[in-house]
């Protein structure tokens, strides 16, 4: 068994807490995160909701990950072990590539309305992979998700945020 790969990544984004939490629990939000590349669609059941209204502590069913929107690449057995609005949620779940995929994203509340966003990420490959390099991809991903939430941010506020951490 490959042994677990862990990433942490923190941005600052110009916008209050209470709407960065709104966007990042939304399937919009996300979606909008993963653009142009991927896109996530919620298990069936729970379209309408957020990671905020739906069910903690029991499995929530099968997320799609789709290339460029299109092609199926992945899949996510959702499973969100805790939420606590608007500042945490924490997600452990089954993938196609991952006995585990363990991710905590927090929401700090800064001054002059602006919000720190640091995500915490654990796999667990399913198939040995070369460590660094899945390090390396799951690093690019959130950081193309922050580049993605901090632009969101910046064109609703018009200005700069502090930067990424």
């Amino acid at each position: 068994m490959s042994p677990p790969v862990r990433m942490t990544r923190s941005v600052g984004v110009a916008a209050p807490l209470a709407e960065v939490w709104d966007r990042v629990t939304a399937p919009a939000g996300i979606n909008d995160e993963l653009a142009p590349y991927l896109t996530m669609t919620m298990p069936a059941r729970w379209r309408a909701g957020t990671i905020a209204t739906v069910p903690v502590g029991e499995p929530l069913g099968r997320a799609g990950l789709r290339l460029a929107g299109l092609i199926p690449v992945e899949y996510d057995d959702l499973f969100l072990v805790a939420v606590t609005a608007p500042t945490m949620f924490h997600e452990r779940s089954e993938m196609l590539t991952a006995r585990v995929w363990e991710h905590r994203r927090e929401l700090v509340g800064l001054a002059d309305g602006f919000t720190r966003v640091t995500d915490e990420v654990t796999m667990v490959p399913r198939f040995p992979l070369p460590g660094r390099g899945m390090h390396a991809l799951i690093d690019a991903l959130f950081a193309h998700r922050h580049r993605r939430l901090r632009a969101w941010a910046d064109t609703r506020s018009g200005c700069s945020g502090p930067s990424q951490a």
